[in-house]
């Protein structure tokens, strides 16, 4: 073999292991542009998908915006004989118990987040985070069979309580009289806040366990107690994922339909106090729509529907506005 060959030989050599290489590492190539490819395309179908219950939305509820205007927005009165509607009593139902909701659920879930991942013993962890995920599987219509038979019944009986005592305040008061009836907007907004509790405390629970233990430790070193590493540790570094599940918990209180018509009593009126029976936009949707006979009653509750969903766009732009405030904050914090 001369110089020549001998050197042809090595180089051919040399390159057998690369051209192994270049043969595993093709596949893992195609299998990456597949991957992000469909995930693109998944996330692209999602986006048209919104845009399509949109724009079906403002097709079939343009009748009724036609019709009523702005008006629709402000006026209370809902006449499906006399072909009348208006959207405020609705707007309001589903503001209130949803505000309710919040009140009650986002201390709760705190409490409960905290408890699992500070305060409780190991073995008792695990059952305590198996029974609140189970609540957050239980179907809606279920918590309103629930909140129909057996908590209405309690809570009438709880009713004279709250009428003797809060409702005695001067101004307040005025949310808490009523007759003893167990079902109305208060009823609603504490059975939401008890299916909006386990989405927010499981989050809550997460963000709270991936704190890292360097700092809690450095926290109770130093003397800190459990609340004051929890409110100046645990929530300053988890403060957007927080945020994040309590806007999470609110969309989901907004949109809820099957749990809040058992109990919230359906009553097309505005009234002052909570204990009165109230409707919100889900709860009249669900109740009306297989008797909406003319076209103008079909598409004011569609109607209903187009602002139950921008009402959540809001929401949802809020919450991501909030968290990109929040980010930045941080952010500027570190540097």
């Amino acid at each position: 073999m001369n110089g020549s060959e001998a050197l042809a030989a090595e180089a051919s050599a040399a390159d057998i292991p690369g051209q192994a290489k270049s043969a595993r590492k093709a596949p893992s190539v195609l299998a990456d542009f597949l991957f992000r490819k469909t995930t693109g395309v998944v996330a692209f179908l999602v986006a048209i998908s919104l845009v399509a219950i949109m724009i079906s939305l403002v097709d079939e509820g343009s009748k009724a915006l036609h019709t009523f205007g702005w008006r629709f927005l402000v006026t209370s009165t809902w006449d499906p004989v006399n072909n009348q509607f208006g959207a405020l009593v609705f707007i309001g139902g589903t503001l209130i118990s949803s505000v309710i909701a919040m009140v009650i659920a986002v201390p709760v879930s705190f409490g409960i987040a905290l408890f699992i991942s500070e305060l409780s013993p190991n073995w008792l962890r695990g059952p305590v985070s198996a029974a609140i995920e189970l609540l957050a599987a239980i179907p809606s219509i279920i918590y309103g069979m629930w909140g129909l038979l057996v908590f209405a019944p309690w809570f009438a009986a709880f009713e004279p309580w709250i009428n003797d005592h809060l409702g005695a305040i001067p101004g307040l008061g005025l949310l808490f009289q009523g007759p003893p009836m167990g079902i109305g907007m208060l009823a609603a907004g504490i059975v939401l806040a008890i299916m909006i509790i386990p989405f927010i405390s499981s989050i809550m629970r997460d963000v709270f366990m991936v704190t890292p233990p360097a700092l809690k430790e450095s926290a109770y070193a130093l003397g800190a107690t459990t609340w004051e590493v929890a409110r100046y540790v645990v929530l300053p570094f988890t403060r957007t994922a927080v945020t994040g599940g309590i806007f999470l918990g609110l969309g989901r209180a907004l949109g809820e339909t099957m749990a809040v018509t058992f109990i919230i009593g359906n009553a097309n009126r505005l009234q002052a106090s909570l204990l009165m029976p109230g409707s919100s936009i889900a709860s009249v949707i669900a109740n009306e729509f297989t008797e909406a006979t003319t076209e103008l009653y079909r598409s004011s509750l569609l109607a209903l529907g187009l602002i139950l969903f921008v009402i959540t766009f809001i929401v949802l732009v809020l919450a991501k506005l909030l968290l990109m405030r929040l980010e930045s904050a941080a952010q500027g914090a570190r540097s």
